[in-house]
């Protein structure tokens, strides 16, 4: 009699969870760039711009320099390759919507006939950058219930002086 090949139920029962997870951190993972890219597109979409595309390897520097921050939140840019956006909240519970609204909501002060800003409006300019194409974010809690750090990053960079973002 030839040897039975069962696969023991704890087995079958262990890869099954393991897939669930795994499917639901990708899920949780799209869902996270969905959250950012949603509302730079939709600021970008209102003036006929295209579209902004998550970039893995942007959004690998975006991570690496959100945990340089983590123990301080100070906003403070990197001075690295991309164009970049920088948020702090006090507190935690924040969203990458809410970060992403904060630097839209400086779009009154853009004057595009002037090409000036009456206040702040660099975050917007960023965002709405024609040249740029790809995007990455990073969220983090700070330390010592300092806040949550965003930073968003942009390649190829933007707001050159003298220049229109459109």
């Amino acid at each position: 009699m030839a040897p039975s090949h069962t696969i023991p139920f704890i087995s079958i029962l262990s890869i099954s969870l393991f897939i669930s997870l795994r499917a639901v951190t990708v899920a949780a993972q799209y869902q996270y760039r969905l959250d950012f890219l949603g509302p730079h597109n939709d600021a970008r979409a209102a003036l006929g711009l295209k579209p902004l595309k998550w970039d893995t390897r942007v959004a690998s520097y975006a991570q690496w320099y959100a945990n340089q921050r983590r123990g301080d939140c100070q906003l403070r840019h990197s001075s690295g390759p991309y164009g970049e956006n920088l948020f702090w909240g006090s507190g935690v519970g924040w969203t990458p919507a809410q970060a992403v609204a904060a630097w839209v909501a400086e779009k009154p002060q853009y004057n595009y006939y002037t090409n000036s800003c009456n206040g702040m409006c660099g975050h917007y300019t960023q965002i709405v950058w024609r040249n740029s194409r790809r995007l990455g974010c990073a969220m983090v809690t700070c330390d010592n219930d300092q806040g949550t750090f965003v930073v968003c990053s942009y390649d190829p960079p933007g707001n050159y002086v003298g220049m229109r973002p459109y």
